[in-house]
């Protein structure tokens, strides 16, 4: 699993989440409930269904915001049943003005 990175983003910086999500995520209003609690959190970015059955939810925003969403998306308290989270990070990119549903 990647690590958070340094370079740009202290304690309170930004950055960008990349997490697979793997189970019965799909048409059971998980990417709803992550973007929802996504904007409850101020991040920016998307869940996007992919063909494999996995959503790919990216976000960006505080280094903090984007934990406590990981943290969330492994909570066992997401709409469907997630049987693993694939994280990887990277430096925020300033891209992404909202969080959608893709």
């Amino acid at each position: 699993m990647g690590e958070i990175p340094a370079a740009g983003s202290g304690p309170g910086g930004d950055a960008r989440l990349s997490a697979w999500v793997h189970g019965a995520v799909q048409g059971v209003g998980f990417r709803w409930w992550t973007r929802s609690r996504a904007l409850e959190l101020g991040l920016t970015g998307y869940a996007r269904n992919a063909p494999d059955g996995r959503v790919h939810v990216v976000a960006e925003g505080s280094r903090a915001a984007c934990l406590r969403l990981l943290e969330m998306l492994r909570s066992g308290d997401t709409a469907g049943r997630v049987t693993l989270v694939v994280e990887s990070w990277e430096p925020a990119r300033g891209d992404m003005s909202v969080f959608e549903e893709r």
